[in-house]
């Protein structure tokens, strides 16, 4: 959902989040910049094509295309890296948790290359990371399930229990509980491996699973899995709610909200200060209060939002940007 009084300061997060300046050439100085996926789908209506819509807008505002490379599964990274270091890239973003490992490795050996994690945390003295606080956009959601939720069960199904996953589940039975405090939220995942991301009939069976267990609203944070659990929504006449891109649009009136992470940002935001030569090392976490992580409004789920449930909603980022209410992140 758009907010115009609030912009987004991920177009500056280098300037204020700097831990370690690397030498710059001069303003607007060339570069080459360089994308990985993560492993899976590139048009994924999720994490992936949020990336590749932040290189899009980067090369349409700057005239500069951006290389890319799309593995099938996370032990390409190597390759893929190796692969766009041949072709010249100068500063390079990898998108997923799963790269953390690899890129710590990776990263000290090419000095001159500026590498960019996106959702982890890794260290080398060239390599920036950026996080969100999924738990805070995962409250607002929450709040809007617990509203719309007529068992007064709702449910959450992760692609795998990991740190990130936890996240979204925190934030998600904090603003359910904070809406009502009966609600019942019961937690399941796809699977116990990365490629759970990519498991749309997993996910159906388990988002069925939890709707005979008597949740109405799931909130889906399974990447492409997430299309199996959508259709089992629709098919049940209940409801679910997307992540990281707007999903509303997939299943109008099936679909919630959307929980967006916003991915476009990070990596244009990146590309945009390595070509102004304000890149910095480092890590950096976005949430409300950057515009990095909401909840979509459309036309094809204004009619499922009452007047009081978006009151709640934005009663509570006020409070969360405030700091009124702490979010736990689940660790």
């Amino acid at each position: 959902m758009q907010h115009p009084n609030r912009r987004s300061v991920l177009s500056r997060v280098a300037a204020g989040a700097t831990l370690v300046l690397l030498p710059q050439q001069s303003q607007a100085a060339a570069i080459r910049p360089g994308l990985v996926y993560a492993a899976g789908q590139k048009f994924d209506k999720s994490f992936n094509e949020g990336a590749f819509a932040g290189a899009e807008r980067f090369k349409a505002a700057s005239g500069i295309p951006v290389v890319e490379y799309l593995p099938s599964n996370p032990a390409q990274f190597d390759q893929g890296v190796a692969s766009l270091l041949r072709r010249g890239v100068t500063d390079l973003v990898a998108i997923g948790f799963y790269y953390a490992t690899p890129l710590a490795r990776l990263a000290p050996a090419h000095p001159a290359v500026r590498f960019t994690l996106v959702d982890a945390v890794a260290e080398a003295p060239n390599l920036r990371c950026v996080t969100f606080k999924e738990q805070e956009g995962a409250f607002l959601v929450g709040v809007l399930a617990a509203l719309a939720s007529k068992t007064g069960t709702v449910g959450f199904v992760g692609a795998l229990d990991i740190p990130l996953i936890r996240k979204f589940i925190a934030g998600f039975e904090q603003g359910a509980r904070h809406a009502r405090g009966d609600i019942r939220v019961v937690v399941n995942f796809v699977g116990t491996t990365p490629a759970a991301f990519n498991d749309p009939t997993a996910g159906a069976e388990v988002a069925r699973s939890q709707f005979q267990r008597g949740a109405d609203v799931v909130f889906a944070g399974a990447g492409v899995s997430n299309f199996g659990i959508f259709a089992a929504a629709n098919e049940a006449r209940r409801l679910a709610i997307g992540v990281d891109s707007n999903q509303n649009y997939l299943y109008p009136g099936s679909i919630l909200t959307s929980m967006l992470k916003r991915v476009d940002l990070a990596v244009d935001s990146t590309f945009q200060a390595a070509l102004q030569g304000r890149w910095s090392a480092g890590t950096v976490a976005l949430g409300l209060a950057e515009g990095a992580v909401d909840y979509t409004l459309d036309e094809n789920n204004r009619e499922l939002l009452t007047p009081a449930m978006l009151d709640a909603a934005e009663a509570a980022r006020r409070a969360i940007v405030a700091g009124w209410i702490p979010v736990a992140d689940g660790s």
